[in-house]
């Protein structure tokens, strides 16, 4: 990979990482497995980055795009507009939370959240109100653009650019990993709303938005959390007037269980942030879904200069659009959500013996999403130097038997294609076992 280190800078990377920890060039794809080009392959056990639901090179989402392919790829969505991205925001508004009723499209999940906020400030402002502030909860996670890395809370994203990032109130996560001795997620949940209440009745008056990722703080460790709470943030936020943001750019198309998160706590947001699994991870688009009301507050005459000039180049790209059509086509078609039910199961039996592990101080589960927590010390939840980089050592272990696995730090986590079997579930956990074992061995 000489020619790759002479040119590229890998995203996430430290690039020194690279004199001893080889890239690996991948050839093909083939639903959960990769091929680089000595013919190894790799069970892609995190999606590539979360976004690839239905398989590498998925045959109806590829046709869908060689379909596109030969009419139009894209075209100046200021203006013009074509049939992919208005079949595709219909089926959007028709499957989403109620009370939604434009979208909004871009091109990433940054962009996505960078529309949300500019939005809701602007809207605010259309209102005769100036609020400035947001809300976000620690350890939180939202994109890497200035506005996105400004309503995040991981410190190593977030540290060095405190200087240039806006100043959100960041509130308590309702993380259940982080209830007291004996009680309950929901209590838990709730007991973090509390401050949230409290924070809201302070600032309200400065304060655009809350917003947060339903049901599981993804980048944050895959940290889990009572439906409760969103639950208590969507009453919150309607008796303050502040907007409610949803994120679910990772957790949405059915990673948790349900279509979108919002659903498991029956509440609609504001905005509605979609992105990575929204094409089956074969092309870059993103969504943001708001209800009309909030359109209606910027249809005006030109003059009065109400618009919200906010764009990309490849604002609704047509075969991205196409994409995204074929992946609702497979919702539509197959009984994808009680597959992921099913496989969910699956995971969570194949997962259990690691309950007992003298250094797991947790196993958890939402939907497709699973996490195992290392820490040195399972008694006090000591965790391990973050030096010692053991989630590494899983990683490598894994590339060795067949599995791309990405721990975030010391948080293994799983969050596979829909279409792997029981059986790839059973090969996933069984290879990372041994590399957990290996990983906390001492020293």
């Amino acid at each position: 990979m000489r020619r790759d280190l002479a040119v590229l800078w890998h995203p996430c990377t430290q690039m020194h990482d690279h004199e001893t920890l080889p890239l690996i060039p991948i050839a093909r794809g083939a639903g959960v497995w990769l091929y680089d080009h000595d013919g190894r392959r790799y069970l892609d056990a995190v999606s590539s980055w979360w976004v690839n639901l239905f398989g590498h090179q998925n045959p109806h989402i590829k046709a869908a795009i060689q379909t596109q392919l030969d009419r139009l790829e894209h075209v100046i969505f200021a203006g013009f507009s074509h049939e992919p991205a208005i079949r595709l925001a219909e089926r959007l508004l028709a499957v989403a939370p109620p009370g939604l009723g434009k979208v909004f499209l871009a091109d990433n999940g940054s962009s996505a959240v960078e529309v949300a906020l500019k939005m809701s400030f602007h809207a605010h402002h259309l209102a005769g109100q100036t609020r400035p502030r947001f809300v976000a909860l620690q350890n939180s996670y939202h994109g890497e653009t200035l506005g996105a890395l400004s309503v995040g809370d991981l410190g190593l994203y977030r540290e060095l650019y405190e200087p240039l990032l806006l100043q959100p109130l960041f509130v308590p996560s309702p993380d259940a990993y982080e209830a007291a001795p004996g009680e309950s997620a929901e209590a838990c949940a709730l007991r973090a709303a509390a401050v949230l209440a409290e924070t809201l009745e302070q600032h309200a008056h400065e304060i655009s938005a809350l917003i947060l990722e339903p049901l599981v703080q993804c980048a944050g460790g895959m940290r889990m959390y009572h439906p409760a709470y969103l639950r208590e943030a969507r009453r919150l936020c309607d008796q303050y007037g502040v907007h409610l943001i949803a994120d679910e750019i990772a957790v949405g198309f059915g990673r948790t269980g349900t279509l979108f998160a919002c659903e498991q706590a029956q509440i609609s947001p504001d905005f509605l942030c979609l992105s990575k699994g929204i094409t089956g991870g074969f092309l870059p688009l993103s969504a943001v879904l708001i209800p009309n009301a909030m359109y209606d507050l910027f249809y005006d005459r030109y003059e009065t200069r109400k618009a919200f000039l906010h764009s990309h180049s490849y604002t609704g790209n047509p075969l991205a659009c196409a994409a995204a059509n074929a992946v609702l086509d497979l919702f539509e078609a197959t009984p994808v959500l009680s597959r992921i039910q099913h496989l969910g199961q699956t995971l969570e039996h194949a997962l259990a013996p690691l309950r007992e592990h003298p250094h797991v101080a947790d196993v958890r589960r939402t939907g497709l999403i699973a996490a195992v927590e290392l820490v040195q010390n399972r008694q006090t939840r000591q965790p391990f130097p973050w030096q010692e980089r053991r989630g590494l050592l899983v990683y490598q272990h894994g590339l060795q038997h067949e599995m791309l696995l990405r721990p975030l730090g010391n948080v293994v986590y799983f969050m596979p294609p829909y279409v792997i079997t029981d059986a790839e579930i059973e090969q996933m956990v069984a290879v990372a076992r041994v590399g957990i074992e290996r990983a906390t061995a001492s020293p």
